[in-house]
C-alpha cells in the first residue's frame, strides 16, 4: 500500500514508524531537516513542502496512494490535503483536527470535504481522560470489543495491597488476565511466580467488572463512578469535552476558567457542570472551594507549564489524584517523575486511533502502551490463523516471545482464556504484544 502522510511532527512520525515495515510511505514536511530526519529515522520517502500545495502532493505521489493521512497542527491545511487527494485520486483520506466544529459538519454531511474519516485530537483526549477518571489508580485505559473487554494500566505504589505479591497471589479475578509488567524500561511478560513491585506499572485485560474489580482493591477507600469528585482547571476545548462528557455519565464536575466571557458561554452549554470564574493558581481561592476533598484534578489549561503548576498545587492541598494535559511530548516523562499522577498527550491519543485504521483488516482496535514499547491489539479470528481450533497451551508456542492471550470475545460473549481454551474462527482475541513482535504476531494471526 503506497501511504502519503502529510506532517511530520509526532504524530506523522508515530504512523510512520507503525507502517513503514509493511508499506511504501512518503512523508511531506515543510521543514528539510525534519524531512531529512525522519528519511533516516525510518527508511521511508519524504518530500519538503507545503501540504497545501498541489505541486508538492503531486511530487510526493498523492494521484497513486492508495491512503493519505493528513496530521499536521493545523485543521485547515489537514482538510485541503485531503480534499486535494480526493480530486485528483483514489485514496483513502484520513484527516486530524482539533476543533470540533469541522468534526460535526463532517458527520452531519456524508464525507464532507472528501474526507473518508475525521479524527478530532481535542475529543479523543477528553475521551481519554474520562476513561482514567472513573477507575481509581489508572494511567491508562482503552476498550476492546465493543467495550465488553478493558485494558487497563496501573500504576503500583508502596501503599497498594499487592505489592510484593507474586502475580498469582493478586489475580483474584475470574476474568482477568495480568498482561505484563512495565519495570523501568522493560516489558516484563509475568507468569504466576513474577513478584510486583512498587513503581511497576501493571498492565491488565479483561472484563470491565473485574478491571473495575481490581481497580477498587488498589484504591479501597476511593470513591468510583458518579460520585467522585472532579475539578477541571481550564475551559480550553480539552477541558470543556471532559466536562461535558463527565455530565452525561452523571457527574458533576467542577470546572475553574480564569477569563469570564468564556466561563459564561461554558456555563450556558454545560448545565451538568458547575463553574466558576477565577484564577486556577489563587491558593485562597483553591482553599475556600475545598480543592483538598477533589478525587481527581484536571488540568487542562492551555499551557503545560501552568497545567504541571496547578497539578502540584492540587496534590499539595490534598486532592487524590492529578490528571495533566501535556502538549510537548518530552515533558510527559518528566511531569509523572515529579507528582503528576497522569500525563495525557492528545498527540499520542490520536496517534493510537489513525494507527487502529491503517492496521491490517484483520486488526480491529490497537491501543499503544507506553507510545511505542508494546501494543494492545484486537484481531477477528480467521479460519488460517495459527490459534485457530488448537488449545491456547498448545497454539501460544507458535507465537513469538511476548505475546499474551488477554480476552476472547465469542458471539458477542467474554470468554476467559484459559490452557484449553480453543479459539474459533470469528471470535475476537485482544492480545498484549511485545513492540519487538508485532509484525511477526500479525502476520500469523
Amino acid at each position: 500500500m503506497n501511504v502519503l502522510i502529510v506532517g511530520g511532527g509526532q504524530v506523522g512520525e508515530s504512523i510512520a514508524a507503525d507502517l513503514a515495515g509493511d508499506h511504501a510511505v512518503t512523508i511531506v514536511d515543510q521543514r528539510a531537516d525534519r524531512a531529512e530526519e525522519l528519511a533516516y529515522a525510518h527508511d521511508v520517502l519524504t518530500v519538503t513542502g507545503d501540504g497545501t500545495d498541489v505541486t508538492v502532493l503531486e511530487e510526493a505521489g498523492i494521484e497513486d496512494a492508495d491512503m493519505v493521512i493528513a496530521s499536521t497542527d493545523d485543521d485547515e491545511t489537514n482538510i485541503v490535503a485531503c480534499s486535494t487527494a480526493n480530486a485528483v485520486g483514489d485514496a483513502f483520506t484520513i484527516a486530524r483536527i482539533k476543533q470540533d466544529k469541522y468534526l460535526r459538519i463532517w458527520e452531519e454531511a456524508d464525507q464532507a470535504f472528501g474526507i473518508d474519516y475525521m479524527v478530532c485530537t481535542n475529543l479523543l483526549a477528553a475521551q481519554s481522560i474520562v476513561r482514567v477518571v472513573g477507575l481509581p489508580a489508572a494511567v491508562d485505559v482503552d476498550p476492546f470489543a465493543g467495550g465488553r473487554v478493558q485494558m487497563a494500566e496501573f500504576e503500583i505504589s508502596e501503599a497498594c495491597p499487592v505489592v510484593d505479591q507474586t502475580v498469582q497471589e493478586a489475580d483474584r479475578y475470574d476474568s482477568l488476565t495480568f498482561a505484563a509488567l512495565l519495570r523501568d524500561d522493560d516489558v516484563i511478560v509475568p507468569d504466576g511466580q513474577s513478584v510486583i513491585e512498587a513503581g511497576d506499572r501493571v498492565v491488565v485485560i479483561g472484563s470491565p467488572k473485574s478491571v473495575h474489580a481490581f481497580a477498587d482493591a488498589l484504591a479501597p477507600s476511593h470513591p468510583t463512578g458518579s460520585d467522585e469528585d472532579v475539578v477541571i482547571f481550564g475551559g480550553s476545548e480539552i477541558g470543556y469535552h471532559v466536562a461535558d462528557l463527565l455530565g452525561a455519565r452523571g457527574f458533576t464536575p467542577r470546572l475553574i476558567e480564569q477569563d469570564g466571557e468564556r466561563a459564561r458561554t461554558i456555563a450556558e452549554e454545560l448545565p451538568d457542570a458547575q463553574v466558576m470564574e477565577s484564577d486556577a493558581t489563587d491558593m485562597e481561592f483553591l482553599e475556600r472551594e475545598h480543592i483538598d476533598e477533589a478525587d481527581v484534578v484536571v488540568a487542562a489549561l492551555e499551557n503545560d507549564e501552568k497545567n504541571l503548576l496547578v497539578s502540584l498545587l492540587a496534590s499539595r492541598l490534598g486532592a487524590d489524584r492529578t490528571v495533566a494535559v501535556i502538549d510537548t511530548p518530552s515533558y510527559v516523562d518528566l511531569f509523572e517523575a515529579v507528582g503528576v499522577d497522569v500525563a495525557i498527550n492528545p498527540r499520542v491519543v490520536v496517534a493510537e486511533e489513525i494507527s487502529q485504521l491503517t492496521q491490517s483488516e484483520t486488526a480491529e482496535n490497537v491501543a499503544l502502551i507506553e507510545t511505542d514499547k508494546a501494543e494492545v491489539i484486537e484481531i477477528e479470528i480467521v479460519a488460517d490463523s495459527v490459534l485457530t481450533n488448537r488449545p491456547i497451551r498448545e497454539s501460544i508456542a507458535d507465537l513469538p516471545e511476548g505475546v499474551v492471550i488477554g480476552a476472547i470475545t465469542r458471539e458477542n460473549e467474554f470468554v476467559t482464556p484459559r490452557g484449553d481454551t480453543e479459539i474459533q474462527p470469528g471470535d475476537h482475541v485482544v492480545l498484549f504484544v511485545d513492540g519487538d513482535a508485532i509484525e511477526e504476531t500479525t502476520a500469523k494471526v
